[in-house]
């Protein structure tokens, strides 16, 4: 089968030539051998080294699942290694074929760059921990002044935290692994974060923390492409598009429940859940 792909691929090229036709980055790519994607080493369950030094998290494993849909093989892929601020650049410079980075949609960025279909959507959210003094969301709001809540110092903090908790203290820390300390101490009485960092922390440490049981603050998260190639933007969204709602179901399920400690309900069979 991967020899026939490879066949396929050649004859693809072979044949644009042929006619005059300029061949686009999906024809590139498949010539290559392999698909170049840019992403981070830093951030988990994103992307981050394991102990053997391994790249992984659930943007190296969509982008594995869009390098199968190319080659029937989720290693012919090459990372990038590449800080937040180049996530744009190097697509537009032709650096990467495609960026998978935990990219928040805007419409700024769209301007930009063309962003696939989204694979995930992230919000705020508010860890416990396990047997603390308050049970969920209901018991902090209820709480009101008395809740003392740690999150990232931001320029933002204070109002992001007050949109769930009007009343609430809110202590800033400069790192996250100090709001989690807070927490933990007893300092704080709930941490703010991505829900898919609490989902990640609470998943390494069973039986230790819980989710409040609120989100809030939603953002897209979507791979990000060059504009003015219809055809890659396309594919990658028929790669992504299938990985979520069929034949790669099952791998994109698994790494869900692997890095968010989630089981993800199987598409429904019959009428397209699309058009409902």
């Amino acid at each position: 089968m991967k020899s026939q792909l490879l066949g396929l691929s050649s004859a693809v090229v072979m044949a644009l030539a042929a006619t005059g036709a300029q061949a686009g980055k999906l024809e590139d790519v498949l010539a290559r051998g392999k698909l170049i994607v840019g992403t981070g080493s830093t951030n988990a369950p994103w992307h981050f080294k394991g102990a053997d030094d391994t790249l992984q998290g659930f943007d190296v494993d969509v982008a594995k699942i869009i390098a199968k849909a190319l080659f029937a093989d989720p290693e012919k892929i090459e990372f990038v290694n590449q800080a937040s601020d180049a996530r744009i650049p190097n697509i537009t410079t032709g650096k990467v074929d495609i960026t998978c980075q935990f990219m928040t949609v805007t419409g700024e960025r769209a301007q930009q760059v063309n962003f696939t279909v989204p694979y995930y959507r992230e919000g705020v959210g508010l860890m416990l921990k396990e047997g603390g003094s308050y049970a969920d969301y209901a018991a902090l709001k209820a709480a009101g002044s008395s809740v003392t809540i740690a999150v990232l110092q931001n320029v933002y903090a204070e109002e992001l935290v007050h949109k769930a908790l009007p009343e609430a203290t809110v202590d800033q820390y400069d790192a996250v692994d100090l709001i989690y300390q807070a927490l933990e101490s007893g300092r704080a009485d709930a941490a703010a974060t991505d829900q898919s960092s609490i989902a990640w922390y609470i998943t390494q440490n069973p039986g230790k923390y819980k989710d409040a049981g609120y989100g809030w603050s939603p953002q897209t998260y979507a791979c990000a492409v060059g504009r003015g190639d219809p055809d890659w933007l396309n594919f990658v969204n028929t790669a992504l598009h299938e990985a979520m709602t069929g034949v790669e179901f099952d791998t994109y399920a698994a790494s869900f429940k692997k890095w968010f400690g989630k089981d993800l309900p199987p598409p429904a069979i019959g009428f397209p859940v699309e058009f409902q």
